[in-house]
């Protein structure tokens, strides 16, 4: 299954691109299922149907769905419930009914990414069109199962569970309880979920269509995007740049309105900084907002073509003049003064502007030394030394 995230600022009309994406991809024949992240249904009303909890058929080869995270996460809190009963029953705690139980916060991004795996791994579809969140919330949300799993991995590391048999003698010569069973089950089905929806958002198949409006505000939205994506190996397909006006536009305020959007436009045509490697479709604005099919089809969306192959992130090459390795990793609208990097132990602490990423180092490279780095046409370029002392001597 090819899947496709429309995302792009609060208001770029993103919502709508994905309703009409999804709409024409079904029109061509194609099995698609619309998966919509916002808590009100805002894709009801661009298709012009009511959706629900529950998938549901809104055209031919057209199934919608907007999952409900309060329901899903009193199913999870039963379900931690029962199987906690013994530690509950012993600290003396009051169960918590499911009438009783509102959403976390946090519990409706983890219910979301959850949805987005069932949806991907079914066999139902070819295509799963996801109209994300805001780019405020998008950006982490897509960080979150690998930061999550590294999280996991560090409190309850899978080695230890090896030791399971050793557990009740182990706790009785340390004098303390050893952690249950159940805990180590419990982090392992969610290290396994974690990878499953890491898997959709790193697959080859898998790709990033942007929607702003073209101006001030979507350009500076645009290069923060194209910037966390990059940082977490994300390949951004297109670039729908929605709400356009036409050339007949009268005189007054709305020819400044259009002026403005003709300057951004040509900035995003010709962007040398690395923002500008996927294609650019513009989408007409229809005066009113588009509701129902006649007018989604009027927007004429780009088609969803196969996926090109996939690009690798980072990509490590050797100089043959020195021997010394080099790391690429593709940071297009990156800033000198605002890259920060730290080698901590295998990891590699890489900051860019307001987004974060730790990235374990290959094998190779944990053998190695840093020996410097720089930032040279959108691309962050780390250049490391083999360590004598790790590395075999020639001739050996």
């Amino acid at each position: 299954m090819r899947t496709i995230l429309i995302m792009g600022p609060g208001g770029s009309g993103r919502t709508t691109v994905a309703a009409a994406t999804a709409r024409r991809a079904a029109a061509e024949g194609t099995r698609t299922l619309l998966l919509g992240a916002d808590r009100t249904d805002t894709l009801g009303t661009a298709l012009g149907t009511g959706t629900g909890p529950a998938p549901a058929e809104a055209a031919p080869l057209l199934t919608v769905w907007r999952p409900d995270a309060a329901d899903r996460f009193r199913q999870d809190l039963t379900a931690f419930q029962t199987r906690a009963a013994n530690v509950l029953d012993l600290l003396g705690a009051a169960r918590l009914d499911a009438e009783e139980v509102t959403p976390l916060p946090g519990a409706e991004e983890l219910s979301f990414l959850r949805a987005l795996r069932d949806a991907a791994l079914s066999e139902r579809y070819d295509l799963l069109v996801v109209d994300m969140p805001p780019l405020p919330r998008a950006l982490p949300l897509l960080g979150l199962p690998e930061e999550l799993r590294r999280y996991l991995r560090r409190l309850l590391p899978p080695e230890r569970q090896a030791a399971r048999a050793l557990r009740p003698v182990l706790g009785r010569l340390a004098g303390v309880p050893m952690p249950a069973e159940w805990l180590y089950e419990t982090a392992a089905r969610w290290d396994l979920e974690l990878a499953a929806v890491e898997a959709v958002l790193t697959d080859r198949d898998t790709a990033v269509r942007l929607v702003a409006e073209p101006g001030p505000a979507g350009d500076d939205a645009l290069r923060t995007a194209t910037l966390g994506l990059a940082l977490r190996g994300l390949r951004v397909e297109s670039l729908t740049a929605n709400r356009v006006l036409p050339d007949a536009a009268p005189d007054g305020w709305l020819a400044g309105l259009l002026a403005q959007q003709r300057k951004t436009l040509a900035e995003w045509q010709g962007r040398p900084d690395g923002a500008r490697t996927h294609d650019l479709h513009q989408v007409p604005h229809l005066g009113r907002d588009p509701r129902g099919g006649d007018d989604l089809d009027a927007l004429a969306v780009p088609a969803v073509n196969p996926a090109p192959a996939p690009v690798e992130w980072p990509v490590a090459d050797r100089l043959a003049e020195d021997g010394v390795l080099v790391w690429h990793i593709p940071l297009p609208g990156a800033i000198r003064e605002e890259l920060d990097l730290v080698r901590r132990g295998d990891e590699l602490v890489i900051g860019a502007g307001a987004f974060r990423r730790i990235v374990p180092l290959p094998s190779a490279l944990r053998r190695c030394t840093v020996e410097g780095a720089g930032l040279r046409e959108g691309e962050l370029r780390i250049r490391f030394a083999p360590d004598p002392g790790l590395w075999p001597a020639a001739g050996r």
